[in-house]
């Protein structure tokens, strides 16, 4: 999924707000984080996630991984990612600007 320029300010505005829900840990980036990272993004679209300092891969490892679930990285501030899939299906889905 490819987000323009003004599509993903205006995700970053709306996570600004938000805390980091997942912490990526020792472990790295498993199947299971991803599927929960993933079950999470049906339901809220938008997520904030945080590399610990004992996580195996680095940021640009870790977006690669994701992108790839067909999930969009919308930004990367040191070891924090913020992360948008689109739900058609929900019923209160953000509405991104054109």
């Amino acid at each position: 999924m490819t987000l323009t320029g003004k599509q993903k300010n205006y995700l970053r505005g709306l996570a600004q707000t938000k805390k980091p829900i997942f912490q990526v840990g020792k472990e790295g980036v498993t199947p299971i984080l991803v599927h929960n990272i993933s079950e999470y993004l049906l339901k809220h679209e938008l997520i904030k996630i945080v590399l610990l300092e004992t996580c195996p891969q680095d940021v640009i490892a870790t977006s690669e991984i994701v992108e790839a679930q067909g999930i969009a990285v919308v930004q990367v501030i040191g070891r924090k990612m913020v992360l948008y899939q689109r739900n058609p299906k929900l019923e209160h889905q953000i509405v991104l600007p054109r």
